[in-house]
């Protein structure tokens, strides 16, 4: 660490005899220093530390008023315990118990008047030493924490990223805009606002949602794109993508995926335990799957496909209120009716991303 640096210290001395105070400024300004301030009254000392940010305190122990304990009290409330604001007591008391009691206090280095030059000096250097490597190791801290918090939202970003091509992936054939997991994203998170649930439960929908059907990856094109009904072979066939879906994505370790596999396997179960692949009914069929059904179905109705015209809104949601309790949880029917009465612009489609 160089000399400049050292000397360029800003050095705060704290006693109540003027003639003390011209002293150190003598063995100081010889020694090189350069900014040196000076206090008598040990009272003001929290707002001059405020206000000039020294880099060490040189503090009597015996003086009137705010004595030498008193002060280091001062001191330790506006450094902190993260902070190393060194304060090296010179005092007329040569008592051990004197020295204990400053050290005990939170001083870092003790001298006895009169002081010798070369020692308070060397005393002087060595505090300022240890503050400077302190300061250096808290920036390089803090810099390493900038980069760890700027790396985790760039993994949380490239995750995010990751979970949209794979959801657009499992539509490109029938939605080359990749559009529709992205708007049954959106619809299941205002759908499980509405319904009460946290904030970080919401997240991870609207994150897993659009994995919906990803699953239809391995189902042939003459099937997926077939117009009008399938016939009865066709339909277990195509069915199989909630299987294939859970199958791609269940072992993932990752939470929003684990959701998605629950979502792949269950979004096509119906309230009255008529849906598929397992028959469940009722709150046996999770919550997500739930939500992510009535988002998926509507969103299917009013946009076209190859196979398919698109049905007006009104049209879609009075077919949803026909299938309140058979196809859907009707808790999950009322949260969806109000949303699309408070969000008008619902069907606006986003630029894809």
């Amino acid at each position: 660490m160089d000399n400049e640096r050292i000397n360029s210290a800003t050095i705060l001395i704290v006693d109540d005899q003027e003639y003390n105070i011209h002293l150190l400024e003598r063995i100081l300004g010889r020694a090189g220093y350069t900014n040196i301030i000076s206090l008598v009254e040990p009272e003001h000392i929290q707002r001059v530390i405020t206000e000039v940010q020294p880099d060490i305190i040189l503090l009597d122990w015996h003086m009137p008023g705010v004595d030498g304990m008193k002060a280091l009290g001062m001191i330790r409330e506006l450094s902190g315990e993260d902070q190393y604001l060194p304060v090296l007591v010179i005092t007329a008391d040569v008592t051990s118990d004197a020295k204990q009691k400053a050290l005990q206090a939170g001083a870092h280095d003790f001298l006895t008047k009169p002081v010798d030059r070369t020692e308070v000096i060397l005393r002087i250097n060595n505090l300022l030493r240890t503050r400077y490597l302190h300061l250096q190791l808290r920036t390089q801290k803090d810099t390493l924490e900038e980069r760890v918090q700027q790396r985790t939202v760039e993994l949380q970003q490239a995750k995010h990223e990751i979970l949209q091509l794979l959801g657009r992936a499992s539509e490109y054939r029938d939605d080359m805009t990749g559009q529709h997991t992205q708007r049954v994203g959106r619809l299941s998170g205002l759908i499980a606002r509405e319904l009460g649930l946290p904030e970080r439960t919401i997240e991870l929908l609207i994150m897993a949602a659009p994995l919906h059907d990803i699953g239809k990856i391995g189902i042939p094109d003459e099937l997926l794109l077939k117009p009008g009904r399938f016939d009865p072979e066709e339909l277990e066939r195509m069915k199989a993508h909630t299987t294939i879906g859970y199958n791609i994505i269940q072992a993932s370790s990752f939470e929003v995926l684990k959701i998605a596999g629950v979502i792949a396997y269950s979004h096509h179960e119906k309230w009255d335990g008529t849906g598929y692949p397992q028959g469940l009914s009722g709150l046996s069929i999770p919550l997500e799957a739930r939500i992510v059904a009535l988002a998926d179905f509507y969103d299917a109705l009013t946009h076209e496909r190859p196979y398919k015209k698109a049905w007006t809104p009104e049209e879609a949601t009075a077919e949803i209120l026909l299938q309140r309790e058979r196809h859907f949880d009707p808790d999950v029917v009322d949260a969806f009716l109000k949303v699309i009465q408070e969000k008008p612009d619902l069907l606006v489609e986003e630029p894809a991303r």
